[in-house]
């Protein structure tokens, strides 16, 4: 019997569809596309009409069975995205357009690179992505979108929507991530750093003790409702400081505690007996993300141990080959982490503005690159493991 043609349906809600049936098309080192996740988000109020991130997911079907895949969501504002496009929005309304609403494909609040286009192996790439193509321009043209971004997607799927549509235009960035260069432990990393470096982390290491505190690591289901709640508190004190509410609530990590907790890393700084500082990681098959954090106590080092050492340490005891710390830079550099480039696509359907786009995308991207290459030149390791 015939295969059915394809067919392409915009999902209100991940809830649409089942766990089962969107997890099958997630690439097991990747835990922030997972249902869990996405459901997580919405089932929270994190995402949300309410919150200005409408979820539009795209899903492709044959046979009754669910094929393909690309969170979307409807954007009334640019925040929680992490590639800057106020300048682009400000001009668009200089001229008497409307930049928001805009589509967008990507993980709310989540800067990590990875797929975006979940396609399942038997289907036809070319023919699913021409669907989703067809699919996110109609949506923009019906909803009155101003443009689709895709963001932190990784270098495959870079090219192959680049080929699938030569309109799309590049932006480029810079993150720091760690790998693991067959060190075999903590004492084999710092082996492989200049003696200036060596010491500085031997330092900083020593110093989060000399204050009196102790740090420890809690996985999947030892992570408690109280621990969780306990980070909560520390993470929304980051937010607090800087004058705004965080983009996250307390509901939406306790439900990542309970439905996907074999995913969930937790770092703790205790004062004795109390816990006074966390930190929340994330691992996949291969990688670890280091994601939110936040502190009670003002502690020299702490942040650079609890986000950064330890997550090193865990690699390696782990076998996980590749650690993803987050966002921003220097401070990442001189500790190992080195820099990669990572990309987003960008469909503007106003022609004036998708040109000043592309012009300012380009020279953004020579400065890119050339600040990508001076950061690699500055990585701390000795020449042997440059």
């Amino acid at each position: 019997m015939p295969l059915q043609p394809l067919s392409i349906t915009i999902l209100p809600t991940i809830g649409a569809v089942t766990a089962s049936q969107w997890d099958a098309l997630v690439d097991k080192d990747q835990p922030f596309l997972r249902h869990a996740f996405l459901h997580a988000l919405e089932a929270s109020g994190a995402v949300s009409m309410a919150t200005g991130w409408e979820p539009c997911h795209l899903s492709v079907w044959q046979d009754e069975q669910l094929v393909a895949a690309m969170p979307m969501y409807r954007k009334h504002h640019s925040y929680g995205e992490y590639v800057f496009d106020w300048a682009w929005a400000e001009a668009l309304e200089r001229a008497g357009g409307d930049y928001y609403p805009k589509a967008l494909s990507a993980v709310p609040f989540t800067p990590v690179p990875g797929s975006r286009t979940l396609i399942a192996k038997q289907a036809d790439s070319d023919k699913v992505r021409a669907l989703l193509a067809d699919a996110w321009r109609e949506h923009c043209e019906s909803q009155a979108l101003s443009s689709w971004h895709l963001l932190f997607a990784d270098e495959a799927e870079i090219t192959a929507w680049q080929a699938q549509c030569p309109e799309l235009i590049s932006r480029e960035g810079v993150q720091f991530q760690w790998r693991d260069s067959g060190f075999n432990d903590f004492d084999g990393f710092l082996a492989s750093l200049t003696s200036k470096r060596r010491k500085m982390i031997k330092r900083e290491r020593r110093l989060v003790a000399e204050q009196g505190l102790t740090v420890t690591r809690l996985e999947g289901s030892d992570i408690t409702p109280a621990a969780i709640a306990h980070f909560y508190r520390c993470y929304a004190i980051t937010y607090h400081e800087r004058g705004r509410p965080p983009y996250l609530n307390h509901d939406f990590f306790e439900r990542l505690r309970q439905t996907m907790p074999e995913a969930l890393v937790l770092v703790q700084a205790y004062v004795e007996d109390r816990p006074v500082a966390a930190a929340l990681y994330f691992r996949g098959s291969s990688t670890l993300y280091g994601r939110y954090w936040g502190s009670e106590v003002e502690a020299d080092c702490l942040h650079f141990e609890a986000c950064y050492y330890q997550g090193i340490e865990y690699c390696l005891q782990r076998g996980l080959t590749l650690f993803d710390p987050g966002t921003q830079g220097e401070h990442k550099l001189v500790r190992g982490f080195a820099p990669q480039r990572v990309r987003s696509l960008h469909y503007i359907r106003h022609p004036g503005l998708a040109a000043g786009v592309a012009q300012f995308c380009h020279e953004e991207g020579e400065h890119v690159s050339a600040y990508r290459e001076a950061a690699h030149q500055a990585l701390p390791f000795k020449l042997s493991f440059k």
